[in-house]
């Protein structure tokens, strides 16, 4: 009989889908990843085709499988973790999407959140979930997506239709279109659960003209939701098990276990959560409240606050795909090292508008600063300059918030790979950061919760000792960073 030491875990991002194998040691053994198309249909419009995005899933299991020559008899169980607050709308008879996935960086429902607002729902809405009424999260897209659909909203009270963040759609196509669910931490994100109660509230499904019936049911972060039936690729019969949502997925696999623990992770955009236990805490300056986690139906629920900065390492896709002035990604630290400063250059990318703390739905890219000695490489570090100060800005909210200092930054996400923009980031916020070995934090926290789901591992004491560091970053005092936070600042009210 094989032994099934193994989990496959789904890291469903915004640009691509990575899967990862970590073994009963915790270990990463494997990972592939794969980039899909992206739809601008509109200027602020930002859609994912969610055909597209099941076929990166199961060909990058294929292929991660024939890479490591893992048995897929080993596998013990599946773990899920996703871009948040992206909707979609699918047929259940079908399975078939009806519309293009709406992503969370889409503004097309700022008209919609700005009238509800002046109906006197924003104070309200923001008791009841913790967040704020903004077009980033789920609820003005499932919306949008009924009104523009034929029948949509009569056929999703009557439970033709499906709707679900991309969590919910990948568990109903691994399971053979038999499991229409979610977990706390997703479902925390949507403007449509209470963050009480951990339910479907009637007044923000009646406040956002959501039906219920179309939604998914909400479960825990760690537990069996299904089985794998019909997935090209994978035998029937593997427990899908963990669940959670990409941030709050980066928290647990960074081992931030204690109130206190803090985290940023720089992916798409960059996320700072900081973990709050089993206190509801409520932000005082421009941050959410979360759900980081629930183990298991029975276990306590966990909180976080976050901070969420839309544009990160979009920005540097943008110098590379938009401006030209790199060929790949990774290329921004060598250029970026090439001057001492950014010459007095100030990038702030709102590209989608502004995040946590500004929130300015409206807000617009600049680059200000240039003369005639600019060059693309001031550019360059301009842009990881801005990455550090917005992640800088939603930091100190978080320390602000929590009554006082916290401790070192751990990071993690594809651009933790760059030294530069790790030491600016402690230059800036005037913190020590901490990289770990593994910076597929996301995709190894999904693995954890599924393999806490199966009982493949025993405790979260576990992860605390397979969590190993691989550098720190200590703050340079001084360094000209007060000229570079007040250069920012007068920027970012231009924008």
């Amino acid at each position: 009989m094989t032994t099934k030491d193994i989990v496959l875990a789904i890291d469903q991002g915004t640009t691509g889908t990575t899967v990862v194998l970590v073994d009963a040691a915790l270990s990463v053994i494997a990972k592939r990843n794969q980039e899909f198309k992206q739809h601008y249909p509109q200027p602020g419009w930002v859609e994912h085709d969610l055909e597209d995005i099941w076929r990166t899933v199961h060909q990058t299991i294929a292929a991660v499988l024939a890479e490591s020559q893992v048995d897929p008899a080993r596998i013990a169980a599946i773990g899920i973790t996703n871009q948040r607050e992206t909707i979609g709308v699918w047929d259940r008879k079908t399975s078939r999407p009806l519309h293009h996935a709406i992503v969370w960086q889409c503004r097309r429902t700022a008209l919609r959140c700005e009238a509800l607002k002046a109906e006197g729902h924003e104070h309200e809405v923001k008791e009841r979930t913790g967040l704020v009424l903004d077009p980033y999260f789920s609820a003005t897209k499932a919306d949008w997506l009924l009104e523009h659909l034929p029948s949509g909203r009569a056929r999703a009270e009557a439970g033709e239709l499906a709707l679900g963040t991309i969590d919910s759609f990948l568990v109903w196509r691994l399971s053979g279109s038999r499991a229409h669910v979610t977990d706390v931490s997703n479902a925390s994100r949507t403007l449509l659960m209470n963050i009480a109660t951990r339910a479907w509230d009637d007044y923000l499904l009646e406040t956002f003209r959501v039906p219920r019936a179309a939604l998914p049911e909400i479960r825990s972060s760690s537990e069996v939701y299904g089985v794998t039936e019909g997935v090209p690729g994978l035998p029937d019969g593997i427990p899908i098990a963990g669940m959670a949502g990409d941030q709050q997925a980066a928290l647990f696999g960074q081992a931030c276990f204690k109130p206190g623990d803090v985290k940023c992770t720089y992916g798409t955009g960059a996320f700072a959560l900081l973990n709050t236990g089993q206190e509801i805490k409520r932000s005082r300056h421009g941050l959410l409240t979360t759900v980081a986690w629930q183990l298991g139906p029975k276990g306590p629920v966990e909180y976080a606050l976050e901070g969420s900065v839309f544009i990160a390492g979009a920005a540097v896709q943008w110098l590379r795909d938009g401006l030209g002035i790199i060929e790949k990604s990774s290329d921004i630290e060598a250029l970026a090292r090439s001057v001492p400063t950014s010459g007095g250059v100030v990038f702030v990318p709102a590209l989608v508008g502004l995040g946590a703390p500004h929130w300015r739905p409206h807000a617009r890219g600049t680059i200000s600063g240039i003369t005639r000695d600019t060059t693309k490489a001031h550019i360059a570090r301009a842009c990881l300059e801005a990455i550090a100060i917005q992640a800088h800005e939603v930091i100190d909210a978080l320390a602000r918030d929590a009554g006082g200092k916290i401790g070192a930054l751990r990071v993690d996400g594809g651009a933790a790979a760059n030294d530069l923009l790790l030491q600016i980031q402690a230059d800036v916020s005037q913190k020590a950061v901490v990289r770990p070995e593994v910076i597929e934090t996301t995709a190894a926290g999904a693995a954890f919760l599924a393999g806490l789901g199966v009982g493949l591992f025993k405790s979260t004491d576990e992860i605390t000792k397979a969590w190993r560091q691989d550098r720190r970053f200590e703050p340079i005092v001084g360094g000209g960073t007060e000229e570079l936070l007040a250069r920012w600042a007068a920027a970012i009210a231009k924008a």
